[in-house]
């Protein structure tokens, strides 16, 4: 995201838009009669946030995602996967803007991988372990 002059770091302006439009309405006379209506507002939406963490695990009915890169830190496909797999088809997701196709490109990080491994192997060394010491392995 670019500075805009005079304003901090990522800080948005909103400036409200406007609008007018004609409607036909009879008086209280009964008359046909055209009023204008002139409408003035933020174009903004309540809304409810939270994380990609936060939501895990959840099945939401209708999703705004933001994938776009962030302006700091970034996004892996563990964020990706969240994010998007949150609610029930891909008809009640709307994606909040463009984001790069490349972030689908990415592999996961060597750290996360290697992890992911060692905990493997430990699941491994425990189920073999519990076998040798007779016990029930109906839950392996």
């Amino acid at each position: 995201m670019s500075k805009l002059t005079g304003l901090e770091e990522s800080v948005i302006p909103v400036e409200p838009t406007s609008k007018s439009f004609q409607i036909k309405c009879k008086s209280l006379e009964g008359k046909d009669m055209t009023q204008t209506v002139h409408h003035r507002q933020f174009p903004m939406m309540a809304t409810y946030t939270f994380t990609d963490y936060r939501s895990q695990g959840q099945t939401i009915p209708s999703v705004l995602i933001d994938i776009a890169t962030p302006p700091t830190g970034g996004l892996n496909l563990f964020n990706l996967y969240v994010a998007l797999s949150r609610s029930s088809g891909c008809s009640t997701i709307c994606l909040l803007q463009d984001f790069d196709a490349k972030l689908f490109q990415a592999s996961h990080t060597l750290e996360l991988l290697a992890e992911d491994n060692r905990i493997e192997e430990l699941n491994e060394k425990t189920k073999t372990w519990w076998k040798k010491t007779g016990q029930d392995t109906s839950c392996t």
